[in-house]
């Protein structure tokens, strides 16, 4: 079968591997055959030799929609001809995180394509507890878009209720699209989306998000001013990865709001820890996502609450892997999602 492999900085090397069979299975394992895979940002990363955290030589791929090819005979969550994803995380089930539920932050997580050989090859087995079933239709693209999904379930879940607050998100890529996205599902009162890039922002308006502001023309004080009046903003995530992005929601937010960090900042921000103090701001991180939040994913994009389609940018073939990543460098202020269809 075809392997698609980051062997170091800007190298992706294809391999011709043996495949799998369903005599490869053990009990609670499920062989599938992988049909799309979205491409990460932070494989992009990987690929320019900026992520702390990428052991080279690593299959790619971890955001996918597959097709059940056989079972392990414990399994039980789903069967032949069944399409589904899959969560890329590997945990130790011993650790302290672990034994309290916290599974995505892990002492010893290893995620797939990172740390761990990821789904870009023809067939995949993975363990039946990270097995989560499309429902019957469901576009592949979409499936490959739950992984993505799921970081948006669990960002705006950090936050608590959202009922009836206005939210402010800052950075309107794939992520800060769908965190968006489930706040206004979740109950916030008015979404805000940030961005310099006009593209992106109306990207934002055809998924259903009303308020957007570019930054580059107009600040956030003033943004902010127009859209909520007197009653400001209480929820603030920061998805763009910039200092003055989260400086301004600092200094912006409601005294007492939330501020979920999403983005992966390349370097430490410098923040007023005085104003922080002062204004008992609630300064939160988040890590990748649980089970849950999958599921949560799946039937909010099937139930048509979550809008993946005008996130979708381009797609490419398997042995146009490089190519996909090149795209993605020559249009990194305006490009959403790129897939690659491992069907053409």
């Amino acid at each position: 079968m075809r392997q698609a492999v980051l062997t170091g900085k800007g190298q992706i090397e294809f391999r011709d591997v043996p495949s799998y069979s369903e005599k490869d299975l053990d009990e609670h394992q499920v062989l599938i055959k992988i049909h799309r895979i979205g491409i990460c940002g932070s494989e992009i990363h990987s690929y320019h030799g900026t992520h702390p955290a990428t052991f080279y030589p690593v299959v790619q791929g971890h955001e996918y929609s597959a097709e059940v090819i056989a079972t392990g005979r414990a399994v039980t969550v789903c069967n032949p001809g069944d399409y589904v994803t899959g969560r890329p995380q590997l945990v130790c089930g011993e650790c302290g995180p672990c034994k309290r539920g916290q599974y995505n932050v892990c002492e010893n997580l290893r995620v797939q394509a990172f740390q761990a050989d990821g789904v870009a090859q023809d067939f995949f087995i993975i363990d039946d507890d990270r097995v989560v079933v499309l429902p019957d239709g469901m576009p592949l693209d979409y499936g490959a878009m739950i992984e993505p999904a799921a970081v948006g379930v669990h960002s705006v879940s950090r936050a608590g209720s959202l009922a009836g607050k206005n939210v402010v998100v800052s950075g309107a890529g794939t992520i800060g699209n769908l965190v968006a996205q489930f706040a206004k599902a979740r109950g916030a009162r008015k979404v805000l989306v940030a961005d310099i890039c006009e593209q992106r922002l109306e990207v934002a308006r055809k998924t259903g998000i009303s308020y957007t502001l570019n930054v580059s023309e107009t600040s956030l004080t003033e943004g902010v001013a127009a859209v909520f009046g007197d009653e400001g903003f209480q929820v603030g995530f920061e998805v763009a990865g910039v200092e003055s992005s989260l400086r301004s929601l600092m200094a912006g937010i409601e005294k007492g709001g939330t501020i979920v960090v999403v983005a992966v900042f390349s370097k430490d921000p410098a923040l007023s820890m005085f104003h922080l103090g002062e204004h008992e701001l609630n300064l939160i991180g988040t890590m990748m996502y649980r089970h849950e939040d999958y599921i949560s994913a799946v039937e909010e994009v099937s139930d048509g609450n979550i809008n993946p389609a005008p996130l979708i940018f381009a797609r490419f073939a398997f042995e146009n892997y490089i190519e996909a990543y090149k795209y993605i460098d020559d249009n990194r202020t305006t490009a959403m999602k790129v897939m690659i269809d491992m069907d053409l």
